[in-house]
């Protein structure tokens, strides 16, 4: 029995009771979204052996706006061709539906997808890349310890229906914000939001009006704000707001396509999804599963933009699932799952920090944020620079003094606002 592989994996067999040798993956992923898909592609690519993991049959719709920002594009695999439905040249900003204002841009903005596409052709870089899919199965749990394992080196992955377990040498979780894996690793949430979305056919007259242009809407709600993404013959429009204001997040939606005029268009679907963001001192493994995107509670706090996040994690839980599958003792695992908790917080988690201060801002003084984008226009264009990928949120606050020192005053002004 080898423990290498034609791929130069570190996967092989193991033996069962009855004699006959198991299979055992280098990696296995559980989930199909940007998250997974880019977790198998960086493993595949590295030659190992990969099993993604999808409850799902895809492609499948996932409750989601569908902007790619810079960030998401700097992350997809190498050629991959983005199936963009529209491309974003100005945005008109409303408070809660009044002082409306729209600012425009000569370069694009950023992209409009739709999820089945994009999940799919990520989920197809992976597959080409050397990694095995399968479909509509459930994970039911993992297991590091016990019968169902055969070695240390050896994770269980266990799925409902099926006797067998499959076997890897590293797991990495990416199931959703609602994650079984997550739930394994510890991962405990900060910020949970609810997020209600309809997608309305419209006729061409009303298409061509909102082409190339997107709209926000700081709306009534702490923390909430509405959007209408254009793709085509079809409106995305939607709300968030904390979780627990059901009732309220429902009717600021169905008062927010009221005001746009859309009443009269019934949607093709509507959905909901509660968007999760980890604690700060979340774990981000146990033993030899790691957890990323969604599963692992990343997004930024205060847009809840986690595309980008599931992208730049996923990548970073392949790379070092590959790292993890190569280790041979426990120390030499909690190494690297180490150094990719580091990894994610170095990047991701500053992000996520400034993110919160960001929100903290914004759900108090929602107006202020709409001024300075509607009548500052540095304000504007660090925002264009951000959505294009130009800049990120430590760099602005790192390299423009004003905004660190209005973002520090904030803050101290949102503790004295608490504490009094």
């Amino acid at each position: 029995m080898s423990s290498e592989n034609a791929a130069g994996g570190t996967g092989g067999e193991v033996p069962a009771e009855d004699g006959a040798e198991r299979t055992v993956w280098d990696v296995v992923v559980v989930g199909a979204g940007p998250a997974g898909a880019s977790a198998a592609y960086a493993a595949a690519v590295a030659g190992r052996r990969v099993l993604l993991l999808e409850k799902a049959e895809l492609p499948r719709y996932k409750t989601c706006g569908g902007g790619i920002i810079g960030p998401s594009r700097d992350a997809l695999p190498p050629g991959f061709e983005l199936p963009l439905r529209e491309r974003v040249h100005a945005v008109t900003f409303s408070l809660d539906g009044r002082l409306t204002r729209t600012r425009r841009s000569r370069n694009m903005l950023f992209g409009l997808i739709n999820r089945p596409e994009f999940d799919q052709g990520l989920v197809d870089c992976a597959v080409e890349a050397g990694a095995e899919l399968r479909t509509g199965v459930t994970v039911s749990r993992v297991e590091q310890h016990g019968p169902t394992v055969p070695d240390r080196r050896t994770v269980a992955v266990v799925l409902s229906g099926e006797e067998e377990p499959v076997l890897a040498r590293a797991v990495v979780g990416a199931d959703g914000s609602a994650s079984r894996i997550g739930a394994h690793v510890g991962v405990t949430m900060d910020q949970v939001d609810l997020g209600l979305e309809a997608e309305i056919p419209v006729p061409p007259s009303v298409a061509e009006d909102w082409a190339g242009r997107v709209q926000i809407d700081w709306g009534p709600l702490p923390g909430s704000y509405g959007w209408v993404f254009p793709k085509g013959d079809t409106l995305t429009v939607g709300v968030i707001s904390a979780r627990g204001e059901g009732a309220a997040t429902k009717r600021y939606l169905e008062q927010f396509i009221a005001r746009l005029g859309l009443s009269g268009f019934e949607p093709h679907l509507s959905s909901g999804h509660l968007t999760r963001c980890r604690t700060e001192d979340s774990p981000l493994s146990r033993g030899r599963v790691l957890v990323c995107g969604d599963a692992a509670g990343l997004l930024e706090p205060w847009t809840r933009e986690g595309i980008s996040f599931a992208l730049r994690s996923g990548r970073l839980a392949g790379e070092w699932a590959v790292r993890m599958a190569e280790a041979r003792d426990a120390v030499e695992t909690r190494r690297q799952a180490l150094n990719y908790a580091f990894a994610v917080k170095a990047g991701l988690g500053v992000e996520m920090g400034i993110g919160r201060r960001l929100y903290g801002v914004f759900a108090r003084k929602p107006g202020l944020l709409h001024a300075a984008l509607t009548g500052f226009r540095p304000a504007w264009n660090v925002f264009a620079r951000f959505t294009r990928g130009a800049t990120s949120m430590p760099e602005i606050v790192r390299s423009h003094p004003v905004a660190r020192r209005a973002l520090d005053r904030l803050d101290r002004s949102g503790a004295a606002d608490r504490t009094g």
